[in-house]
């Protein structure tokens, strides 16, 4: 072997080694992990979101979960099934085991949470607002306060085994999110008993934020979750129907975070069926830049798991946020009526697929001049969207402009047990007549205007407040010439009315009427239109059908008839009540107390 042979083997054995040596080094091996945890900030700080497919983003938000839900990486990770809904087990098959003992069909509907078990956060920071997560105990004791609190505001039993919206703090909700419009579409639905795991988590995100930022007080405060107004907004919302707020104010921090929550797990629930969003699910209408930066403020906590919010207003320059809204994709958006419209006109924004519309503060909106923006906004979404309206005052301009936003049955919402909170949106009509043939002539017209006017699908339904003398006789057989038909109930004891009615009568417009001595057993709720021909009611008795009639529509309208000689000692009390809902009182009506105090002194 030659000594120039020699020298190449030694120069290639000596790479080997070293080639050995790198592969094997620990500084290689660094750099790899750096490069994965450098990957990890990147995913958790948002700035590679806007470049991502939806799958890749769903897997990120996926690989988050994880860790908020204290997985390590080695663990497996399973999404919930229809056997496990909250993952309690983690993906693991559960054992059969024969049940001997016949259960309730009640008990076996119901989805609630798994005693003992809770979500499990991990302990440290959150990556967003540096706030503190809660332990996994706090957050089980959160459920069962969440449980002790929703079984305490059950208002709605099961009847005859029939399944409702609300049956023990249950609620059946809409698998795809979506209610059906007036009962003509069909939908399946899915019975919950209490608010997801992931509604709970957005909670505790924002909470935790606001506590770490100083805008929200658990100490002073309840916990987000075991609100007493979120527990009926979720109820309210869970039922299908638009809601109205008429509490008196504009919505606060409790408010939004219940609605995001809400939104955000609505979000989460379609994107399990396989559903995408092309436009924002929620917009927030409000009427200045301070408010729509309070709402921001309240959603941001929820970046961390995939809901992104963009705010709109006139603070900023028009062309930033054009180039803003080209650049993502949010599910939030919140805005001002008129910035919104601008951007719609460029057609930098689309919001025909806006599934949840909220307007805040319409006394703000009444006075600036928007309603006709909002209106504008309300034509351009091209499907029916879920609805919630803050009414902050309820005056005759709001009212027809609620009427606008608010179509079919609604929910009412409010914590506030006044005269005005509780009878918003319904219109008090009085009329002073001369005589007894003019007030029943009246009455008469405005049944007819009454009918004539319902440009709804669904027919109305109008009740008669009467008294058993001769001028209820006169009543029913004025009714009858004109065609109606006259209903009554099993409380009422007017039998004598339906044996006085033709059977020809049947397919004309109904009539319901009911003696004023069983107002306590009625159920006013149901009813568009109240008529009182002949007040010889208490003012009790008033206010107790004004707070109780037409809980499921705007539209609903109360007319009462006076005669100076017989009621001239209820017109002070009445103006009052008409003050305090903002009313017009009639001229004949003060004048009817004026001359009924001067004759008193």
């Amino acid at each position: 072997m030659t000594k120039g042979d020699d020298a190449v083997r030694k120069r290639q054995n000596k790479a080997k080694v070293k080639k050995f040596q790198q592969k094997n080094s620990s500084s290689n091996v660094s750099a790899r992990v750096a490069a994965i945890i450098a990957a990890k900030q990147r995913r958790k700080s948002g700035k590679r979101r806007q470049c991502l497919s939806k799958d890749t983003l769903r897997f990120q938000i996926i690989a988050e979960l994880k860790e908020l839900l204290g997985f390590d990486e080695g663990m497996c990770f399973s999404l919930p099934t229809p056997d496990d809904p909250f993952n309690d087990r983690h993906g693991k098959k559960e054992f059969q085991i024969k049940e001997t003992k016949k259960t309730m069909p009640l008990q076996a509907d119901k989805k609630a949470f798994v005693k003992g078990k809770s979500a499990v956060l991990k302990k440290g920071t959150d990556s967003k607002s540096n706030a503190k997560v809660d332990h996994p105990e706090q957050i089980s004791k959160k459920v069962t306060s969440l449980k002790n609190e929703w079984e305490k505001s059950a208002t709605f039993m099961d009847l005859k085994g029939k399944r409702s919206f609300l049956n023990l703090g249950g609620t059946e909700l809409l698998l795809n999110g979506k209610p059906a419009v007036d009962g003509n579409q069909e939908q399946a639905y899915e019975f919950f008993d209490c608010p997801s795991k992931f509604l709970i988590l957005c909670l505790n995100a924002i909470e935790s934020a606001l506590c770490h930022n100083g805008t929200y007080n658990i100490e002073e405060e309840k916990p987000l979750f075991v609100n007493r107004w979120g527990i009926e907004f979720w109820k309210c919302y869970s039922s299908g129907k638009d809601i109205i707020e008429t509490s008196g104010s504009s919505s606060t921090v409790e408010h939004i975070a219940w609605m995001v929550s809400t939104a955000a797990d609505s979000i989460a629930r379609n994107e399990k069926e396989g559903l995408l969003f092309t436009s924002p699910y929620l917009l927030f209408l409000v009427p200045s830049q301070e408010k729509a930066a309070k709402v921001r403020s309240v959603c941001k906590p929820l970046k961390a798991l995939g809901i992104h919010t963009v705010s709109l207003h006139p603070g900023a320059p028009l062309d930033h946020q054009i180039n803003g809204l080209k650049s993502c994709e949010p599910e939030f958006l919140v805005s001002t009526p008129e910035r919104l419209l601008e951007l719609v006109s460029l057609k930098a924004v689309d919001i025909s697929g806006v599934s949840l519309l909220v307007v805040d503060g319409l006394e703000a909106l009444c006075k600036g001049g928007y309603l006709a923006n909002v209106n504008s906004i309300r034509q351009s979404i091209s499907e029916r969207p879920r609805t919630v309206v803050f009414s902050d005052c309820i005056n005759n301009v709001s009212v027809p402009a609620m009427q606008n936003l608010l179509i079919g049955s609604i929910c009412r919402l409010s914590l506030n047990d006044s005269i005005a909170s509780q009878s918003a949106c319904i219109l008090q009509s009085v009329y002073v007549c001369a005589s007894e043939k003019e007030k029943l002539l009246k009455g008469i017209q405005v049944l007819d205007h009454a009918y004539g006017n319902n440009n709804c699908s669904q027919p109305v339904k109008v009740l008669y407040v009467v008294g058993k003398d001769g001028k209820f006789q006169k009543l029913v057989s004025a009714l009858s010439l004109k065609g109606y038909s006259i209903s009554t109930g099993s409380n009422c004891m007017l039998s004598e009315v339906k044996n006085s009615l033709d059977t020809d009568v049947i397919n004309r417009p109904a009539v319901s009427i009911i003696d004023k001595e069983h107002i306590d057993t009625a159920e006013l709720g149901e009813y568009d239109v109240v008529i009182i021909p002949d007040f010889i009611l208490s003012i009790e008795n008033y206010v107790q059908i004004l707070t109780n009639m037409a809980r499921h529509t705007v539209k609903g309208v109360m007319h009462s008839f006076f005669t100076k000689d017989d009621d001239a000692a209820h017109a002070g009390k009445l103006i009052e009540i008409l003050e305090q809902c903002g009313q017009a009182v009639p001229e004949a009506l003060r004048d009817l107390s004026l001359t009924s105090t001067m004759l008193e002194s």
